[in-house]
């Protein structure tokens, strides 16, 4: 049978019950809301995207929406600190339509980073993290330009393990940890130029979601079209999106690569 919005809030008020929780259902916006009971903190659920991911995982979509919403709900329910935890200081990438708020008002930090992309800022908590709001920088006398300074540090000592996969003479390399900070790679300056130099075509990256960060060594116009197929597809499978978008880096720049994935490669070229 045809799953629908209200089986799916049924399916999700039995994984999230818990006497300290509420949980409400919005029928005209199709959502689902879980909060703490005393202070009106909690995740709010867009049910055709969880429908979605549900016809198309079953059963093990719902359980890892279960794990971050369960996790999500006891981080919100702490009060964290940054002075101590500089070391799990962590830079997090986010598309630019991504809010600049909380659902409680609390104002994100962050900073531009392209024209599709920004920077936001995070403590890393173990299995979750907290993105950082100005409130913390001010109640600890922080600036974001510490939080900037702390946070690059970090995301340069994070190990980088690419997998390679050479298609019609480009190579593409693909990086996925699932950290959390895959897509954060991408502000590693000292590996991109080190790739950069490293590559006999130009080097393109792709972010498409969170836990995924795509180099490519593009030695042919086949190379852009295939990275943008490749960015379209994970984009399209992200838990966190980013952007469809792959970049060009020049002279340590970032600048879109404007692609539509609409050629195929060639049927009768072979693989290198």
């Amino acid at each position: 049978m045809k799953m629908t919005s209200i089986k799916m809030k049924k399916k999700l008020e039995e994984r999230l019950a818990n006497d300290q929780w509420k949980t409400t259902f919005n029928r005209d916006k199709d959502t689902f809301r879980v909060e703490w009971s005393h202070s009106g903190k909690g995740i709010t659920i867009t049910l055709p995207n969880v429908i979605s991911k549900y016809e198309a995982r079953g059963e093990e979509a719902i359980d890892e929406l279960e794990d971050h919403v369960k996790e999500a709900l006891r981080v919100m329910n702490e009060d964290h600190k940054l002075t101590g935890k500089e070391q799990h200081i962590f830079p997090v990438i986010r598309a630019a339509s991504f809010p600049t708020e909380t659902e409680q008002g609390k104002k994100l930090i962050y900073v531009d980073h392209t024209a599709e992309t920004r920077i936001y800022y995070a403590l890393d908590l173990g299995k979750s993290y907290q993105l950082i709001d100005e409130k913390m920088l001010k109640d600890e006398g922080w600036s974001l330009e510490r939080v900037k300074e702390v946070a690059g540090f970090n995301v340069r000592s994070l190990p980088v393990e690419m997998k390679k996969d050479s298609v019609y003479g480009n190579d593409f390399y693909f990086h996925s940890a699932r950290d959390g900070y895959d897509a954060s790679r991408i502000l590693n300056e000292a590996l991109l130029e080190k790739l950069k130099a490293e590559c006999k075509g130009e080097l393109a990256i792709s972010i498409p979601h969170q836990d995924v960060i795509i180099f490519a060594d593009v030695q042919n116009s086949e190379g852009y079209d295939i990275l943008a197929q490749m960015a379209m597809k994970f984009f399209a499978e992200g838990t966190v999106p980013v952007t469809s978008l792959s970049f060009l880096y020049e002279d340590k720049q970032l600048e879109p690569i404007f692609i539509l994935a609409q050629k195929k490669p060639n049927k009768d070229r072979k693989e290198e």
